[in-house]
Parts: structure tokens; C-alpha cells; sequence
């Protein structure tokens, strides 16, 4: 079973003064925001939460986040998740991390992932939507000069 995380409102912003840093220089409150939107992540799997988990994803709430809510709801929702250990290494800069998830479900089996967390606008999200379309305004890469 793979498992990705997420934020949910309120969840994984860098609140408090906790400002301190580890010796690599990341905050700890980063840390905190990464492991609160894991958390949250996993709420939303085990309630079968739709709304949540778009959320949690930091994606629009579209026809195309709906329909991969739901088959990732079919995939790993409403298992029980009980997170394990979630160890958040902030990895790329301040605001890109990483995070090695190790879950059980209620039967007692056991499941590990590595996340790939982001932070946009002081909330952490994960990259679990996969079908989002790219800005119009973006240039495509291509690999063939004309």
C-alpha cells in the first residue's frame, strides 16, 4: 500500500514562536508544519473525506481532483491508518521536504512511503493529484529545437 500526504486547513501552517533551528539550518516549525500535514493526510484517508483530501492536497476543488479523490479513496481509504513513524527531513530549501511514513492499518499490517511535502503560502501540501492540467501561460519544455 503507498501512502502520500497532505495538509488540512489549519493543520500545517507555521504557527507559534517556535523559530529555533536544527543544525542544518531548518526550522523546526517547518518540521512541525510537515508532520501536522501528514497527520492531517491520514485523517482524511481514514474518514473517507473527499473535500479533505483535495485539501489536503493544496489543489482546486475541480471535476479532475473529485474524480482522483475518489480513486484514491477506492485505493487506500478507510483502512484504519495509524501513523507508526513519520520522520520529515526539509530537503530542498526551506520550503520542499521529504517524508519517510511508516503506517498499520487496523488489521495490523504494515506500510512504508516516502512523501514528497511542499509549502505554498505558509501551508504544507503534497503532491498526490497527479492529473492537473499545466497554466496556460507556462511554456512547455521540449527536448526538439524548431
Amino acid at each position: 500500500m503507498v501512502v502520500a500526504v497532505g495538509l488540512a486547513a489549519g493543520c500545517g501552517s507555521d504557527e507559534g514562536p517556535d523559530r529555533s533551528q536544527d543544525a542544518r539550518g531548518v526550522e523546526a516549525s517547518g518540521v512541525r508544519g510537515a508532520r501536522n500535514a501528514v497527520e492531517a493526510y491520514v485523517r482524511a484517508l481514514n474518514s473517507r473525506d473527499i473535500a479533505g483530501l483535495i485539501e489536503v492536497g493544496g489543489v482546486p476543488d475541480d471535476f479532475r481532483a473529485r474524480r482522483e479523490a475518489r480513486r484514491i479513496m477506492v485505493e487506500k481509504g478507510d483502512r484504519g491508518l495509524s501513523i507508526v513513524e513519520a520522520r520529515v527531513e526539509i530537503t530542498m530549501g526551506p520550503d520542499v521536504g521529504s517524508v519517510e511514513l511508516a503506517v498499520r492499518d487496523r488489521s495490523g499490517r504494515d506500510a512504508r512511503d516516502t512523501l514528497t511535502v511542499v509549502r505554498e503560502k505558509s501551508r504544507w501540501n503534497v503532491v498526490v493529484f497527479l492529473d492537473r492540467p499545466s497554466s496556460p501561460d507556462k511554456p512547455t519544455s521540449s527536448t526538439v529545437r524548431p
